[in-house]
């Protein structure tokens, strides 16, 4: 079990769910308040930003490996220095952010991308932290992550599972008791084929850790699968409108559709309960209901039962219908009326 701030992760909890802002303030604080008044009403349990600044990411290059120039990519034709320019969060805003959130009643963090950054956020006493996928190999950073003997949370994106391996080792050694996998597909928007959430036990058992899901998919239907295969945490981008445009806009969830995850995904975790036989005390009332041996003409005393009067139907008052065989060619002991269910004690 993982505790961020009274929040108990783990098989059992309901799913904990992460908004991730990202870039989608579109570089307007008031936008950034907006969204995470807008989190906190979906029943999101927390929303996260991301801590770094365009030099602390990369270098202000513009050819060669700086310039994206796939062209899947959302970002295609930008370099590396521009993209970050725009969707970075500005460190100032970070106080005004954490304490809105706090004050909605939603856990604020975030997910740093070197030393300075973690510095920073310990002055701001984030409860947890998150590597990104890009930096899962940053055995620098995990290291100083885990110093703080706070819970970190790791995508697993693009990593093999010996690279996993030396990261949570890495982790555990240098203090981190507390861990979070989050199964991950690194491209932006992800697709259902790509997404193999059949890894998610597979990392659990690997780990011995809690496992969740950094998804990329559009929709909630990934999502909830993953609840079923022992995810305990979400992790979805989030906006106030994909029509407004960003740099994660096309991705990201809209509010309807984050309170539906947060719905849906609770619904999953009630469903899967426990291994359960026989009936619920709910279903008692129910049982009357079931098939049962039934006398269908009047007979009369000293009749035999055959198929033309006896019958398995609804409801279960009389013999289970296995006896069915047991009971044919038997003699009544009194005359009995149509509707009267079969027992022992009628027959012969």
């Amino acid at each position: 079990m993982i505790n961020i701030e009274n929040h108990i992760i783990g098989s059992g909890k309901i799913p904990f769910i992460i908004a991730e802002m990202s870039g989608n303030h579109n570089q307007s604080l008031d936008r950034a308040l907006e969204i995470v008044e807008a989190a906190a009403k979906t029943g999101a349990h927390a929303l996260k930003i991301q801590t770094y600044t365009p030099d602390t990411m990369t270098l202000d290059i513009d050819k060669d490996e700086f310039l994206i120039k796939n062209g899947k990519s959302l970002w295609t034709g930008k370099t590396l220095y521009n993209l970050y320019s725009e969707a970075f969060t500005p460190w100032d805003w970070h106080k005004p952010i954490f304490k809105r959130a706090r004050e909605l009643g939603i856990i604020p963090f975030s997910t740093p991308f070197d030393e300075t950054a973690v510095d920073f956020l310990e002055s701001l006493s984030v409860p947890c932290y998150k590597i990104a996928s890009f930096e899962n190999t940053d055995l620098a950073l995990i290291k100083r992550v885990a110093a703080t003997g706070k819970p970190i949370i790791i995508s697993t994106g693009m990593a093999s599972l010996s690279e996993l391996d030396e990261t949570v080792r890495t982790a555990r050694e240098a203090g981190c008791n507390q861990l979070i996998l989050l199964k991950c597909t690194s491209t932006y928007p992800a697709t259902p084929e790509n997404s193999n959430l059949l890894t998610i036990p597979h990392l659990k058992q690997s780990f011995n850790c809690e496992v969740g899901l950094s998804d990329h998919t559009l929709g909630t239907g990934v999502s909830v699968a993953s609840v079923a295969l022992g995810a305990t945490i979400i992790e979805k981008h989030f906006t106030i409108k994909r029509a407004d445009g960003g740099v994660d806009s096309m991705f990201s969830m809209e509010p309807h559709e984050m309170a539906q995850l947060v719905k849906e995904t609770k619904n999953v975790a009630l469903a899967l309960g426990k291994v359960s036989y026989g009936p619920l005390d709910v279903e008692k009332t129910s049982i009357q209901f079931r098939r049962s041996l039934y006398v269908i003409k009047d007979i009369n005393k000293g009749e035999k039962l055959t198929s033309q009067n006896v019958k398995a139907i609804r409801p279960g008052f009389g013999l289970a219908p296995k006896y069915i065989d047991k009971i044919l060619g038997k003699t009544l002991r009194k005359k009995v009326k149509r509707g009267t269910p079969i027992t022992w004690e009628i027959i012969l």
